[in-house]
């Protein structure tokens, strides 16, 4: 069975074991392969976003762009307080305190709206990071409040030139982002180019010693 078969089969096999799945999706091209293999299983599922306030202008007009190309059910997660209150407030975290400033845009946001579901889709990859080297396809997520998902890796074994090679396939377009040289796209003031060409997310959080923001329950930062 070739990865887009093994890739299909395990998200049929966990949207049947489910009451009520949900999909964290970025928008980066990993991401975009995950969303069209649910949608054509599931095309009502949520799909969430974390809407921090601090994307790159591309990432808002390529998520519009391909909602209205493909009609899934967006729902757009914000913190509660708005960049503009939160620098008010503290300064500018993402300097000061990026753990804190993930916490509150992103961790919070995104663990209250899972409260609601049982099965979280992710498309999380062993090749992203050091830290996600030993991801499995379906493993357990506990969330603070003490609720349990299965938490669901379609393309954990995938390599990012078979998810752009699925795109291509399925003539989807991609986050022109990566045009721009840049692998792994988070908020734009913690984004730059990867640091070290063998690993895409070490332009995330550039000399901050971090490589998660927080949300992906694993390795000494989960």
């Amino acid at each position: 069975m070739d990865k887009v078969k093994a890739a299909q089969t395990l998200v049929e096999e966990a949207l049947v074991q489910s009451q009520s799945p949900c999909f964290t999706c970025s928008f980066q091209a990993e991401d975009v392969a995950v969303l069209h293999l649910l949608l054509k299983a599931k095309p009502d599922i949520p799909v969430l976003f974390l809407d921090t306030g601090y994307h790159f202008p591309e990432v808002y007009a390529y998520r519009d762009a391909l909602q209205r190309r493909l009609g899934f059910r967006l729902v757009n997660l914000t913190p509660t307080l708005s960049r503009e209150e939160q620098e008010a407030r503290y300064g500018r975290l993402y300097e000061t305190d990026p753990h804190r400033c993930c916490q509150i845009r992103k961790v919070e946001p995104l663990f209250q709206a899972l409260e609601g579901y049982d099965t979280w889709f992710t498309g999380l990859r062993r090749e992203q990071s050091p830290t996600r080297a030993h991801l499995q396809p379906l493993e357990e997520a506990l969330l603070p409040s003490g609720h349990r998902l299965r938490k669901v890796s379609p393309l954990y074994d995938w390599t990012l030139k078979e998810v752009f090679a699925y795109l291509a396939v399925q003539d989807l377009p991609y986050l022109p982002l990566y045009e721009q040289g840049y692998f792994s796209i988070g908020c734009a003031p913690c984004t730059a180019k990867p640091l070290d060409p063998k690993d895409p997310r070490s332009g995330r959080w550039a000399g901050k010693g971090k490589l998660e923001c927080g949300i992906h329950l694993h390795g000494k930062e989960g």
